[in-house]
């Protein structure tokens, strides 16, 4: 795969972002041991979290509705009920809140009870166990309206007017959380862009089976230009933000790889990885749109009716993260976090060639 097809913005740097050598008075040192709680430690990027802070000193607590074999701490419930996120964060010092419900299609009231209710839940009970610091892990849908997204910041999250129901409601959590920022409880909301690597279910295996049993159409050829982020870097980033608290608490901050590069081809590049044929055929942006609005209704009744448990082929959110730009200038993230991506995709896509080679 070739370089970014448009340039990332630089020139000066952005408002909100920290001056260098600008060090606050009591800036917490990096790698310093504490009691952090993981929520969503069982899904690709949480667990990446988990064993980058264990890696790092940290003394680690998960929290997750099953059961995972892993090398720290762990407890099983969900964020929603108060019992189990009152016992969670006892004796804990930071909180790093990933568990989420993540689907294209379902009812509402499901997103509200996890995304939301278990939202706040959460933030209460670590408020009233003395936590000092909560990440909460968003995403840039909670900002994107429809329209293309180019070199643009992180925006202001919108519970009325974002894509679909996963969207509002992680914009309304995020809204939730930030809003209870202070300076005896530090909140920071980290956006990762579209994660994938390495045994990842919900981008990765799901081009990969649609590309092999050839079901995976591009839209408008593919020509779309998106960032995304490899899950070391996402997990790398989402630690630094609760180690720089001292910067990003208050703030949503966007982090992709910096990498802008045509659907098309980032979708050829996992394929290829995968070893199976990269989508030959495309259809008009506009019609998957259209399409995919049908589709989704069909689908939500089906499921209701427990006719189908999978995801849709087509939504009309996922039409047009397929068929519009989104890319993010990262100027700002990189400052405040002191931060930098370690994994290029080229190199992330070898990596996911290493895992399905070996």
């Amino acid at each position: 795969m070739s370089g970014p097809h448009e340039p990332v913005p630089t020139g000066a740097m952005p408002t909100g972002a920290v001056p260098e050598g600008a060090e606050p008075e009591g800036a917490e040192p990096e790698g310093a041991g504490r009691r952090v709680l993981v929520t969503g430690a069982s899904g690709l990027l949480g667990k990446a979290v988990a064993q980058l802070l264990h890696d790092r000193g940290h003394s680690v607590l998960t929290l997750q509705r099953r059961a995972v074999e892993q090398e720290w701490d762990s407890m099983q419930g969900s964020v929603a009920d108060p019992d189990v996120a009152a016992r969670a964060v006892h004796g804990v010092d930071a909180v790093i809140h990933l568990a989420a419900k993540v689907s294209f299609t379902g009812e509402w009231n499901d997103f509200v009870a996890t995304n939301i209710v278990g939202t706040r839940q959460l933030l209460a009970a670590a408020r009233r166990a003395g936590v000092r610091d909560f990440v909460f892990v968003s995403s840039p849908s909670v900002a994107h309206l429809g329209a293309s997204i180019v070199g643009a910041g992180a925006g202001a999250a919108s519970p009325y007017l974002a894509r679909g129901f996963y969207a509002r409601s992680k914009a309304a959590a995020e809204e939730i959380a930030l809003a209870q920022d202070s300076p005896a409880f530090r909140v920071a909301a980290i956006r990762p862009h579209v994660v994938w690597g390495p045994g990842d279910t919900q981008l990765v295996e799901r081009v990969v089976e649609r590309a092999r049993a050839g079901r995976l159409p591009l839209l408008d050829g593919g020509r779309a230009l998106i960032d995304t982020t490899y899950v070391d870097n996402a997990a790398e980033a989402i630690v630094r933000g609760l180690e720089r608290m001292d910067y990003a608490h208050g703030q949503a901050l966007v982090v992709t790889n910096g990498e802008p590069r045509p659907v098309g081809e980032l979708i050829a590049g996992i394929c290829a990885a995968a070893g199976v044929p990269a989508p030959a055929y495309s259809v008009p942006g506009w019609l998957a749109r259209g399409a995919g609005t049908v589709i989704e209704k069909v689908w939500t009744a089906a499921g209701t009716r427990g006719w189908v448990h999978d995801e849709p082929p087509m939504t009309r959110f996922l039409a047009e993260q397929l068929s519009t730009a989104h890319w993010f200038d990262q100027r700002q993230t990189q400052s405040v976090l002191d931060w930098k991506p370690a994994v290029s995709l080229d190199e992330g896509l070898a990596r996911l060639a290493e895992y399905y080679q070996g």
